[in-house]
């Protein structure tokens, strides 16, 4: 048999890794200054773009996008070719896609703290980079299916399964839950609105995190695991099962997110009943991964390598038998909105996807310079520091989502009232296991300075081949028919078109059912006759609400619990989203929730006063000693940009928002009125009238704070209840 030669492409797969643990050292030293920000919330005090609520999302971006995601890369580019037989496709796809994909990193990086953002969780960016994540997510797309259609490896292996479905999953995902109407070259609003959008979102975060994070290190794990241990994958009927289960099952997943929520109940239920059943094929490829070391586990002792992997499969064990437990009602009642959620999402990012990075770091490092890892005691050192982070942060965590949850619904003995009515004695009960989680988040960034380390070493020492050398027979033609005795999925596997498209179709079922109901059933969301859009003003300062990142702390979503109802007002209907584009029900309650904040805010009944609200902004500790708010005082001396007010409107209208042309028109002279009556209540303050009244430069009316005021206050008043007599 003849025999072909070829060079595998090393060079993009050292790009990726490169790419990866520089980024992986921002995304997480911006994670470490979050965790620190919970202590000292002033510690950026008046820089904006240093503010909690913008960097927030950009450290899970950079986390997930640029660390996990290059990392995801260089794990796929690596293994894909080798399993193949085959270069990858196109050299220049190929750099098209790690540029492309830096350059998308950067306009993340610039664009969120700069407060230019969705809002919706892992899908911040705005509609142009939005955009060019699908143009270069097609790009990878042709250079994996290109590959694969010139293999010179019949049978595609299990790992390769894992990528396809990551490829084609990913880019539906994206490319649904990311419909927005561009009103600007940074701004625009879904097309979704309120509990369609949620839903959508949480179809697609759900998702994200099973397909983005799981599906391809599942299939890296299925490469690296076997080399790594040098012994055959444990089963490979096991892997079948788990392949096709997993992608069927998980995309029904998306609605546990949202129980006892204004998402209709058959969707909730839908969510639950899949999200039990997950755990099965999630733990058969727990399974397979650890078996695939029988044999071997004395050599896991000394090597830091299976340290890492054994790690890492148990980490996405625990994470997959966690989130169906999170998923049972009774469960969930408890932990959402807690810090039982951070624990739960950080043990599956550390340990599954940081801990299976590095030990794919540390074993091809040295494979792609032709030398031996620098210090096997240093990667050891990495491994056991980076456990001991991960301890220290999810720990305390677990243990500060059970105080808030008792904390919340704790009532006095006889019944009256909320023992803890102030939701910040709530708060100040946590401090200890904040500065745990900051000194776990420390020890888990030392251990990734030591990999830095160990890598730099490591590629000076060595030789850095871009080409590697390889031969293989050519594939031969085979029957396009199954061959006697070849079961059915060994005549799929030598198909990879078929593959692909029964892939597509085993994903898209789920989010059809649950989707397209909601959508264009009316029934699933019952009109409220109050419910009224947003004034000029106030769309104004609800969009002043997303820039600054409030829904990272702040839910609006009140759940038909007793102890909710009683601190924060009546529940929350799905009639009164309808013109929420987008949805801002948030998924962490680090304050209150606001949906009834203009009628129910304690301690004032009947909602707040103006002057609350505006020196709770500049600072917050002055209003509520020992709060963990930063202040906002930019919203204060900054004049609100009014020149798009209109446009959002006339955008809004395309979306069903029922403003009329005279709404438009008169947009300017409607917000003059309403900024005039909350100035006119802050004047009454003699101390607002003393230290902001002389400064006529920007009048007090025109300040983005006026109009975030006026948002604040309409929460809750379409369906606010006569007060009590």
């Amino acid at each position: 048999m003849e025999m072909q030669q070829f060079h595998y492409d090393n060079k993009i797969v050292r790009n990726f890794i490169y790419a990866s643990i520089v980024f992986g050292v921002v995304g997480m030293l911006v994670g470490l200054l979050l965790a620190f920000l919970f202590m000292f919330p002033n510690l950026t005090n008046g820089v904006s773009f240093l503010s909690f609520g913008r960097l927030r999302p950009l450290h899970t971006n950079a986390v997930i996008f640029a660390f996990v995601g290059n990392a995801m890369f260089a794990g796929v580019y690596y293994s894909m070719q080798r399993l193949l037989k085959a270069r990858m496709f196109s050299d220049v796809l190929s750099k098209i896609h790690f540029w492309g994909w830096q350059l998308i990193i950067v306009a993340a990086a610039i664009t969120l703290p700069l407060g230019y953002t969705t809002s919706k969780e892992y899908a911040e960016l705005e509609w142009p980079i939005d955009i060019a994540i699908a143009l270069i997510w097609v790009v990878f797309g042709i250079n994996m299916i290109g590959t694969i259609i010139k293999r010179r490896e019949r049978h595609i292996y299990v790992a390769i399964w894992f990528y396809i479905a990551t490829f084609v999953t990913v880019a539906v995902l994206h490319i649904f839950n990311s419909l927005e109407l561009p009103v600007a070259g940074l701004k625009s609003y879904s097309v979704y609105a309120g509990v369609q959008d949620a839903l959508v979102q949480w179809w697609y975060g759900h998702n994200a995190v099973a397909f983005f994070l799981t599906t391809p290190f599942l299939g890296m794990m299925y490469y690296f695991v076997p080399k790594a241990a040098n012994r055959p994958v444990y089963s490979y009927r096991l892997s079948i099962i788990h392949f096709w289960s997993l992608i069927f099952i998980y995309i029904w997943a998306g609605p546990h997110h949202l129980l006892y929520s204004a998402l209709p109940d058959w969707a909730q239920n839908l969510g639950v009943v899949f999200s039990v059943m997950l755990i099965a094929p999630s733990w058969g490829g727990m399974i397979n991964g650890l078996l695939t070391l029988r044999g071997v586990w004395d050599k896991v002792r000394t090597d830091a390598v299976l340290k890492f992997f054994v790690v890492a499969i148990t980490g996405y064990g625990m994470a997959t038998f966690e989130g169906p437990m999170l998923s049972l009602k009774n469960v969930n009642a408890i932990a959402h909105f807690t810090d039982w959620i951070i624990a739960h999402v950080h043990v599956g990012a550390l340990a599954w996807n940081g801990f299976l990075s590095f030990g794919m770091f540390y074993w091809l490092v040295p494979r792609l310079t032709k030398t031996k890892l620098f210090s096997e005691k240093l990667a050891n050192f990495h491994f056991w520091i980076g456990t001991l982070g991960i301890i220290f942060y999810a720990l305390p965590m677990y243990v500060s989502g059970f105080t808030q949850a008792s904390l919340w619904k704790q009532f006095k003995p006889d019944g009256s009232a909320l023992q803890y009515g102030n939701f910040l004695e709530t708060v100040t009960q946590l401090m200890p296991m904040y500065w745990m989680r900051a000194i776990g988040g420390t020890l888990y960034l030392i251990g990734v300075f030591v990999l830095v380390y160990n890598i730099v070493m490591t590629v000076r020492r060595g030789a850095a081949v871009a080409d590697d050398f390889a031969e293989a027979p050519a594939l031969a033609p085979i029957s396009p028919n199954r061959l006697k005795g070849e079961s059915w999925h060994a005549w799929l596997e030598r198909k990879p078109v078929k593959f692909s498209l029964y892939t597509t179709l085993a994903i898209l079922i789920g989010g059809v059912v649950q989707i397209l109901p909601t959508i264009f059933v009316e029934s699933n969301i019952p009109t409220i006759a109050a419910v009224k859009p947003y004034t000029p003003l106030e769309l104004e300062g609800r969009d002043l609400y997303i820039r600054e990142g409030c829904v990272s702390c702040h839910s609006q979503l009140i759940r038909p619990f007793r102890s909710e109802v009683e601190r924060y007002g009546d529940y929350s209907k799905s009639g009164e989203y309808v013109y929420d584009h987008p949805f801002l029900w948030g998924s962490k309650r680090t304050g209150p929730d606001l949906h009834r904040e203009g009628v129910t805010g304690k301690p004032f009944n009947g909602g707040r006063p103006d002057v609350w609200h505006f020196n709770h902004m500049y600072d917050p500790q002055s209003i509520s000693s020992g709060s963990i708010m930063p202040r906002y005082q930019w919203l204060i001396h900054d004049k609100l940009d009014t020149h798009l007010t209109q446009k959002k409107m006339e955008a809004m209208v395309s979306l069903g928002v029922p403003y009329s042309p005279e709404d438009i028109a008169n947009a300017p002279q409607h917000m003059e009125a309403q900024a005039k009556k909350i100035e006119a209540s802050l004047m009454k303050d003699s101390q607002i009238q003393k230290s902001f009244g002389a400064e006529t430069n920007v009048p007090l009316k025109d300040r983005e704070i006026i109009a975030l005021i006026a948002y604040l206050q309409r929460l809750g008043t379409d369906t606010a209840a006569k007060p009590k007599p």
